[in-house]
């Protein structure tokens, strides 16, 4: 890689200001966030578009999908397999192919512009008086800008859509998130005390009861729906840019105020996966009979291990495809999500979501880079003690990957990541304490400053 100092650098001098501003409580204006995000990924960009060394899977992969779509053909099956996912975003290749763009700018103008747009999301996500600090720390992330500006991995896309479904499933209005002062809340916990069983019976069975809006919602119960019928939608667009959202929808779910609205957004998150599929024929130009080979395509995941955490001690360092270590290590993360719901199931549904995408690190079998972006913004907008400590350390092991690795021929790369996938393995038990465990269970509306009391140890921890 040409420009590994002068990316490096700014990676460095992004993650001191960070520090630096947790450090003295900065809130700057969202809009200066977001143009130090625009800055950092468009330089970075630029370096990384105009370097000799491209990414593998940026070339091989993403680039024969766009092509593919340009020439009215199907991404996932015209690439022979590159592009497992479905051709949301080959079609927003082919589009920016077909104007002119050259492909070392275009293919990563997708992730810098969704990753752009992460940093008001991430401070929307937050919320309250700090908003726009944690927007800031997003904008500076290392392994974002790695992700977005270098390697051009979709990540950022699906993160943009997913965090956007929190936002809108979230709400304006959650008595939650609302900022009761605690005497207000307590007045009105007194007062439906009060009332006891005899007021709970017409709440069910009355007019305005529980069953009357079953049967006939009223204007609230609509706005509600649209709510979950947005934020599923988003969702659906997250899921069309790769798989890994499904873990999301648990915490999108939670967020939503009744089950009405839940239906309504499982019904539209799987809505729109299925109408860029049955509408393949359309745009991508693919027969009938050959749906059923690209559902077996996007379907179809080699169990290649070895890149990180507990298997490379198996394999030596290297890839290899081994069913059988790759199949125990998927239980054991239906295992630990299950887990994990349990243990956060009355936790904040952020709290709960960060908890599921640390422990799947924690535990997976195979993992890319780009995997540990996907709880970055969630970690981000609510810090847990160990958060800076997790942050540094993936960024660093993921910066090592990109920055210094690339600076040798393929055999010596070989014999490099053999001590680096198997050094990963340390980062395992920080990732784990980053998880939110002090926030097992929401606050009371108005009560315990649960993320402020803890982010004032954070900077003390990385240090």
């Amino acid at each position: 890689m040409d420009y590994a100092v002068l990316t490096g650098i700014v990676l460095v001098a992004g993650v001191l200001l960070a520090l630096i501003a947790q450090w003295r409580d900065w809130r700057p204006p969202l809009i200066v966030a977001i143009a130090v995000g625009v800055v950092v990924r468009v330089l970075i960009m630029y370096t990384s578009a105009i370097d000799t060394w491209q990414p593998v899977d940026f070339m091989e992969s993403f680039k024969p999908a766009g092509e593919a779509v340009l020439r009215g053909q199907d991404p996932v099956l015209a690439s022979e397999g590159g592009w497992h996912f479905l051709p949301t975003i080959p079609y927003v290749y082919g589009i920016l192919l077909w104007l002119g763009i050259p492909w070392e700018y275009a293919g990563r103008l997708v992730t810098v512009v969704a990753d752009i747009v992460l940093i008001p999301l991430v401070a929307k996500l937050a919320g309250g008086p700090r908003a726009s600090l944690r927007a800031l720390q997003y904008a500076l992330n290392p392994l974002a800008l790695l992700i977005a500006s270098v390697h051009g991995q979709v990540e950022p896309v699906a993160l943009v859509f997913g965090v956007a479904a929190f936002v809108v499933a979230r709400g304006p209005g959650d008595p939650e998130r609302s900022g009761m002062t605690t005497d207000v809340v307590a007045k009105l916990r007194r007062g439906m005390a009060a009332y006891g069983l005899r007021a709970s019976i017409p709440r069910v069975i009355g007019r305005g009861g529980m069953l009357h809006r079953a049967l006939l919602p009223g204007a609230d119960d609509l706005a509600h729906l649209k709510r979950g019928a947005l934020a599923g939608l988003l969702m659906g667009l997250a899921l069309c840019a790769k798989s890994w959202p499904i873990w999301l929808i648990p915490g999108m779910l939670l967020l939503l105020p009744n089950l009405r609205s839940r239906v309504a957004a499982l019904f539209t998150t799987g809505l729109v996966p299925i109408f860029f599929l049955v509408t393949l024929p359309i745009f991508a130009g693919t027969s009938l009979d050959q749906i059923p080979a690209v559902i077996h395509t996007i379907q179809d995941i080699r169990p290649i291990i070895g890149e990180w955490g507990w298997t490379p001690w198996f394999t030596g360092g290297d890839w290899a495809l081994i069913p059988a270590l790759a199949s125990f290590g998927t239980n054991l993360i239906y295992v630990c999500v299950i887990a994990v719901l349990l243990v956060w199931r009355r936790a904040d549904p952020i709290d709960l979501t960060t908890a599921i995408l640390l422990i799947f690190m924690v535990v997976t079998p195979r993992l890319g880079a780009q995997y540990l972006l996907w709880f970055m913004p969630f970690l981000i907008a609510r810090p847990t003690r160990f958060a800076w400590p997790a942050i540094l350390g993936v960024s660093l092991w993921a910066g090592y990957g990109y920055l210094y690795m690339t600076q040798f021929d393929v055999t010596t790369w070989w014999y490099m990541h053999q001590d680096w996938s198997r050094a990963s393995i340390v980062l395992l038990p920080i990732l784990l304490l980053a998880m939110p465990w002090g926030r097992r269970v929401a606050p009371a509306p108005g009560l315990a400053p649960s993320v402020e009391t803890t982010e004032k140890t954070t900077v003390t921890s990385a240090a």
